[in-house]
């Protein structure tokens, strides 16, 4: 099921009834916007046995599809083991490298040269493929210079700049932009059974990322580790150097959940800029505007506008795999100190 991105679906269902699909797509967008979700639409839409409008989502090929277990529709992902070692390690305790590796794309490339086991064609969904390390985006190339027209390739990614220029080249791309909150609201209302307060809250505090909102419905653990989060970062600008740098280590320890955290220190530092401008759109952290109001004001323009963008640098070097404790002892030690008064713009 897709809710939202409207524009994005009837796109593709206009591509489906004209025979007029792309060999391969790329969907960019924030993460938890419905990029992998908008991709299953497809897989679903394409290998759909149902004689009325596709997906029908009832039929065999739709429900093994939305089980992860029809033989032709594959999400591939940096968790998946492939056996492939040469991206292993070179010694005890050295940190692996996140993304998407060259023994996955290879493996791909020798299924996708066979005919569909029982549906129309073959998916691929490569997620967050800004991961994929060089050799792998460099193997995938040659998939994508000679597609099959068996074969639908779907890379998912935060953004098209974050990719090689000959990949992005050969794929058309779609970029979701996050849902409206009042929509996102609705949908864990109508849905998922939210009661109507924590609904709202929960759409506040998700930014329009509809998957977002949904697992934290679901587990606790999501706004617990958000609460950690926020008291790490309103801790930071008060520590001195020697304290941040032990901040740093102790953030850095669990590096799958560190780009989730910055992308909430983002959201924090973007609601600060609202507030330190005037300007009169909805924060993000709907549930701490007072404190991000009385916040703002200790900081100017410019610091904010700077450590948003070394928050954004921090990010990208994640994606990069640079090592997570210097990224964080870099960041924190670039973070503006808190005034007892109000800053000057």
């Amino acid at each position: 099921m897709v809710l939202g991105h409207d524009w994005a679906v009837n796109l593709l269902q206009q591509s489906l009834s004209r025979d007029r699909l792309a060999h391969a797509y790329l969907f960019t967008g924030p993460p938890s916007v419905g990029k992998t979700s908008l991709a299953l639409y497809l897989a679903r839409a394409l290998n759909c046995t149902d004689p009325g409008p596709r997906p029908c989502g009832v039929c065999a090929s739709c429900r093994k599809i939305d089980r992860g277990v029809h033989p032709d529709v594959r999400v591939i992902d940096e968790s998946e083991s492939t056996g492939d070692t040469a991206d292993e390690p070179a010694e005890p305790g050295a940190r692996r490298k996140r993304g998407i590796k060259i023994g996955q794309i290879r493996e791909l490339q020798a299924q996708a040269s066979l005919s569909p086991f029982e549906g129309r064609r073959r998916v691929y969904v490569l997620c967050d493929f800004q991961q994929a390390n060089l050799e792998a985006a460099n193997c995938l190339l040659k998939t994508l210079e000679e597609p099959s027209d068996r074969v639908v390739l779907v890379l998912t990614a935060l953004q098209a700049e974050g990719l090689l220029p000959t990949i992005v080249s050969r794929c058309q791309v779609l970029n979701l932009r996050p849902l409206p909150v009042n929509q996102v609201q609705k949908a864990l209302q109508e849905y998922w059974g939210v009661e109507e307060r924590r609904a709202a809250a929960l759409a506040g505090l998700s930014a329009g990322r509809l998957g977002w909102a949904i697992r934290a419905s679901q587990n606790e653990a999501l706004l617990s580790a958000r609460e950690k989060y926020l008291v790490a970062l309103e801790q930071s600008s008060k520590l001195s150097y020697t304290e941040r740098i032990r901040l740093a280590q102790q953030l850095s320890r669990n590096p799958v959940n560190l780009t989730d955290a910055l992308d909430l220190w983002q959201e924090w530092w973007r609601d600060l800029l609202l507030a330190r401008s005037g300007s009169s759109a909805r924060l993000v952290n709907v549930d701490r505007e007072q404190a991000i109001r009385a916040d703002a004001e200790r900081y100017s323009l410019w610091e904010i506008e700077s450590y948003l963008r070394a928050i954004e640098r921090a990010i990208q070097q994640l994606d990069a795999n640079v090592s997570p404790s210097l990224v964080m002892e870099v960041l924190l030690l670039k973070a503006p100190r808190a005034s007892a008064e109000a800053s000057q713009v």
